[in-house]
């Protein structure tokens, strides 16, 4: 197979990332895979635990997307094994540990959801239980015994956890073995993950080295923030974009980031062609409005198509800047024995993630109904009575509940 030039490859391959250990030998292995015509074996591992994905996720399966649009093999490991440990990477206490059954359908869960960003077709999605699961007691001690508890004791969130002298389970030092023991098994040459992974990334490099294997090189990306600008993206604090989100709640979402975010989330966040990155950051400086208009449309055209970015663009002048009810409404009955309250309600009809959430919206002046603003949250609304009505959560979200 030709490859592109190393160093056109490489352009595209450093854009967006936190670290890459060792650059040099990123440059040596894509030079001897363009020479011998033999892709490179890049590895993604799958956190099974959390199937539903949203653009913070995304961010590393874009960098594996990269990886096959220049021809490399894309291994996507779901880690249905590994999940039944559970990883403590960023974590101040342990991880509750899933089922094989749990595991396995979250993966499926996580690579249809993948496929909207990679190419499905060429990607080998494989299950670490697969080898993982053959181990014997022997294998494992051998396994173990290739690094030291000091060296597990140096990763930060063992260490701050061993400090405050809370409980860590000796299951838990397994977790980066068995993931380093993945990229034995498929002779990874490169592994992605976020940059809270680089002690596990590492580790893979340490296994690979001790079985005489060319060690993978570390490809580390950053954590997008959310909508808010400040946290990383997550869904329990509600600041997330869905990646199988509607058209027009994607579009409304990404015009609420902050100026500051438009240029991180086109780099990170879509494909945007790498050499007009220094013009979009231009645009994105002088004229921040448009740029995000721009944003949205690219990213909603990803993952919808350009004609329903199109639309989400429509949707969003007329509900938001023309303030009109939109046309097309979802009905929503909800489930209650007479009165229901406010909070249930919103959460019910899917308008926020929790009651808690819908609480603070309420307090922040984010709820209307039929047009009038509700800051009561203890509100109580008889159906029989009011029904049917228009809600309006925050600037995009409408249902009309019905009896």
């Amino acid at each position: 197979m030709k490859f592109a030039p190393v160093e056109e490859q490489l352009l595209h391959l450093k854009r967006g990332t936190a670290e890459i250990i060792p650059e040099e030998q990123l440059r040596m292995k894509l030079e001897r895979s363009r020479t011998t015509g033999t892709p490179l074996t890049v590895k993604l591992g799958c956190d099974p635990s959390r199937p539903d994905l949203h653009l913070g996720h995304a961010v590393v399966l874009r960098k594996l997307r990269q990886f096959q649009d220049l021809g490399h093999s894309a291994v996507l490991i779901v880690g249905d094994f590994t999940g039944m440990i559970g990883d403590a990477s960023g974590r101040s206490k342990m991880r509750p540990a899933l089922s094989l059954e749990e595991t396995r359908r979250n993966g499926q869960s996580y690579f249809d959801q993948a496929s909207r960003v990679l190419d499905g077709e060429r990607v080998r999605m494989v299950y670490n239980s697969t080898w993982l699961g053959q181990l014997t007691f022997e294998d494992v001690v051998r396994l173990a015994g290739r690094t030291t508890v000091a060296q597990l004791l140096a990763r930060e969130d063992f260490s701050a956890r061993y400090r405050r002298d809370e409980p860590i389970g000796l299951h838990e030092f397994l977790y980066p073995l068995a993931q380093a023991q993945d990229s034995v098994e498929i002779r990874a040459d490169v592994e992605l993950g976020g940059t809270d992974q680089k002690f596990n990334l590492l580790m893979g490099r340490t296994q690979q080295k001790s079985v005489g294997q060319d060690p993978q090189v570390c490809m580390m990306l950053p954590i997008l923030e959310g909508l808010d600008g400040v946290e990383k993206m997550s869904k329990s604090l509600d600041n997330y974009v869905g990646i199988t989100e509607g058209a027009s709640e994607m579009y409304g979402k990404l015009l609420s980031i902050p100026d500051g975010l438009i240029y991180r989330y086109f780099e990170l966040a879509s494909d945007a062609d790498t050499h007009h990155l220094p013009e979009l950051a231009l645009q994105c400086r002088s004229n921040p409005r448009d740029a995000k208009h721009l944003l949205a449309h690219t990213i909603v055209g990803m993952y919808h198509g350009l004609d329903a970015a199109s639309q989400a663009r429509a949707h969003f002048e007329r509900t938001v800047i023309r303030k009109e009810i939109p046309d097309a409404i979802d009905e929503f009955r909800p489930q209650a024995d007479g009165p229901i309250g406010l909070l249930s309600l919103l959460t019910q009809a899917g308008l926020t993630v929790s009651n808690g959430a819908a609480r603070r919206l309420v307090t922040q002046g984010a709820v209307r109904i039929d047009g009038q603003r509700v800051t009561d949250s203890r509100l109580m609304i008889d159906l029989d009575q009011e029904a049917p009505f228009v809600v309006k959560v925050g600037k995009r979200k409408f249902a009309r509940i019905i009896q």
